[in-house]
């Protein structure tokens, strides 16, 4: 079905693979897999026909039809559903050719067309279209009451989800999508996963999460050192087989024993404390499966460890009956958690459940409405979240930024250790003296977990610590945890980091946090009985015409209700829009290399502090979006309930 034949692409000067030469077949799911930079989307822009290749060929059929995800998050006030039914372009042609027959004078041969065309449109599936894009707007996470809302309501995030959704509704022979996890949470993964697995053509993926893959593809294409290598089976079956082809290279043997003997030592370690609880279980399994792949990344660019705390106090935190929100607004109550050197805690919940802010309780950036707090005098917390991505400085070098964020820890060591330090997380060479203010965000997120953990901290708190994080940095990050002394609290999509990590599971829901007592098998089976029962009481009887009176009335009292939450939620979101480009031309201009010389200081000083105050209008806006989405969910959600 596609074909290419000694295929070289450049970008620019640079060389990005060449000789590439395999075949996809129709049905097969593919994952695209590479560090970041080596072509990967390169890849699917040469199937779109975007760029063509530098050298060699590449061949698919004619007329295929093809689907994507856009780049392009336009704010339009078209309707959440109508957008997404925008996805299937023959549909709509049929349905604007129903428009213009109907519209003429009537006569026989008119009347024949539009036969013809209800044919169409019937068999183009358009008498369920709209329950189709209903269900995969449900599946990613939407609403009813969403469907009907514009585009242009929506935020950055949600409007990808948008993207994803109208992509998915194209009845395509090949799908392309690049990155489509990337603003989904869990639940949404799992969903997405499943309706991938039925999808009936063929896939081309790029995608960070390795259960994600496992559980899609029956192919992976390797891009690596220039080369593109085909392999047959699963993201698992290919690391087994890339293991065999690495054991054969003599000069990476010894380094595969240490990891294997490294990873045989901890599962030992592991086993020999664990009990029979389903999540012991299950984390010895992934351990045990990350022993056997080991030696598929002794090449990995990433090789870093969690320095021993200096101090490890029994217990490091303490929480007893706290509640904590958004101004007036109660987001968690009654939270109860102590915390001990080697507790390993993962949380779960629906996006919006509050598992952020569980996570900025714990760090002490969110003050409690109640309850105590008893921290160890030697308590030292890392915090990773995605919001201190902004807090770098942009015109520092990573190296200047340890040394600023490090401190006294820093003053004491030489540049060489502090560039060796660096060098785990993939900054070699001259990229330590770069401004990161240019940097990707997936380099900026490897700085910031650089940043915190060489601050040796006795409590990790991670929260989506993956996000812009390829495969063998997520790889790295896990392996590293495993010997980690201090204690570690979680939030991720990413379940391989998930079963590898966590202990235990706490599920964030309905204002509570509580201790769950099975695996992420058994989360996905809550999640399903969750959704039965929500629905459940959509199941209704056929309406009287007195009952249909009184839903109208319910409904217009609903509207009444809901419009000031609705008007205050796009309010804080053009807000926020506009802020977004201001912080983007901020940035830019600190990116410039002029900026930094002696001349422009005076306005170099002045750019910072404009980036400054937009964070803090940024910080403070988003903060009124959040207690205006969680009230409006809190009314939908005793409008359901009544």
């Amino acid at each position: 079905m596609l074909n290419f034949t000694d295929v070289s692409i450049r970008r620019g000067p640079r060389l990005l693979f060449s000789g590439a030469t395999f075949s996809l077949f129709r049905g097969e799911k593919v994952a695209i897999t590479g560090e970041n930079g080596s072509g990967k989307s390169s890849l699917l822009c040469l199937v779109r026909a975007e760029l063509q290749p530098d050298a060699g060929s590449f061949e698919m059929p004619a007329q295929l039809a093809i689907a994507h995800v856009s780049q392009e998050l336009l704010a339009s006030d078209r309707e959440a559903i109508e957008f997404v039914l925008d996805g299937d372009p023959e549909l709509r042609a049929i349905e604007h050719a129903i428009e213009s027959a109907t519209a003429a004078t009537q006569t026989g041969d008119q009347g024949i067309r539009l036969g013809e065309l209800y044919a169409r449109y019937a068999a183009a599936g358009g008498y369920d279209a709209r329950s189709r894009a209903g269900r995969l707007l449900h599946g990613l996470g939407f609403t009813s009451s969403d469907e009907a809302r514009a585009v242009r309501e929506f935020s950055g995030g949600w409007r990808v989800r948008l993207n994803v959704a109208q992509a998915l509704m194209c009845r395509s022979d090949l799908l392309l999508l690049d990155e489509p996890t990337n603003h989904l949470d869990l639940d949404a993964i799992l969903w997405l996963e499943t309706w991938l697995r039925e999808y009936p053509g063929t896939l081309l993926l790029i995608a960070h999460d390795r259960e994600f893959l496992d559980r899609v593809v029956n192919r992976v294409v390797n891009l690596e050192h220039g080369m593109a290598h085909a392999y047959r089976g699963n993201y698992s079956a290919f690391e087994e087989q890339r293991a065999a082809e690495l054991a054969e290279q003599a000069a990476l043997f010894s380094r595969q024993q240490r990891e294997i003997k490294h990873m045989e030592s901890f599962v030992e370690r592991f086993r020999a404390k664990a009990s029979k609880a389903r999540q012991a279980q299950s984390r010895l399994k992934a351990l045990e499966r990350m022993q056997r792949i080991a030696p598929a990344h002794v090449d990995s660019p990433f090789e870093f460890s969690f320095a021993q705390p200096h101090k490890l106090p029994r217990p490091l935190l303490a929480l007893e009956d706290q509640s904590t929100g958004y101004g007036e607004r109660i987001v968690l109550e009654h939270v109860k958690l102590t915390l001990s050197p080697g507790d390993r805690i993962a949380l779960l919940g629906r996006n919006g459940a509050g598992k952020s802010t569980y996570m900025k309780l714990l760090a002490g950036e969110l003050a409690a409405f109640a309850g105590t707090r008893t921290e160890a005098r030697d308590l030292r917390i890392g915090y990773f979240a995605q919001h201190q991505l902004e807090q770098l400085a942009p015109q520092e070098s990573p190296l200047q930024n340890l040394r600023r964020v490090g401190a006294a820890l820093a003053a004491r060591a030489t540049e060489q250790e502090l560039r060796d330090f660096l060098a785990g997380f993939g900054f070699r060479g001259d990229r330590v003296f770069e401004p990161v203010g240019r940097f990707s965000g997936g380099e900026k997120a490897r700085l910031v977990l650089a940043l915190v953990t060489y601050l040796r901290p006795n409590l990790l708190l991670l929260d989506e610590p993956t996000n812009h994080l390829d495969l063998e940095m997520r790889q790295a990050l896990a392996v590293a945890l495993q010997d980690y002394a201090g204690a570690v609290v979680l939030v991720s999509h990413d379940r391989h980091l998930l079963r590898t990590v966590a202990d235990e599971f706490y599920i964030v829901h309905q204002e509570r946090a509580t201790a769950f007592d099975g695996d992420l098998e058994d989360y996905a089976k809550w999640l399903a009985e969750a959704d039965s029962a929500a629905a459940a009481p959509a199941q209704r009887k056929l309406e009287t015409t007195e009952s249909r009176r009184a839903r109208k009335r319910e409904e217009a009292e609903r509207r009444n209700r809901l419009s000031p939450l609705r008007a205050a939620i796009a309010k804080c979101e053009g807000e926020l829009e506009l802020l977004a480009r201001e912080r983007a031309r901020v940035q830019a201009a600190l990116e410039a290399p002029d900026i930094y010389a002696d001349t422009a200081k005076e306005r170099l000083g002045k750019l910072l502090e404009e980036q400054v105050q937009l964070a803090r209008a940024t910080e403070k806006t988003e903060g009124a979006w959040l207690e205006s989405t969680e009230s409006l969910e809190r009314q939908l959600r005793k409008l359901s309930a009544g």
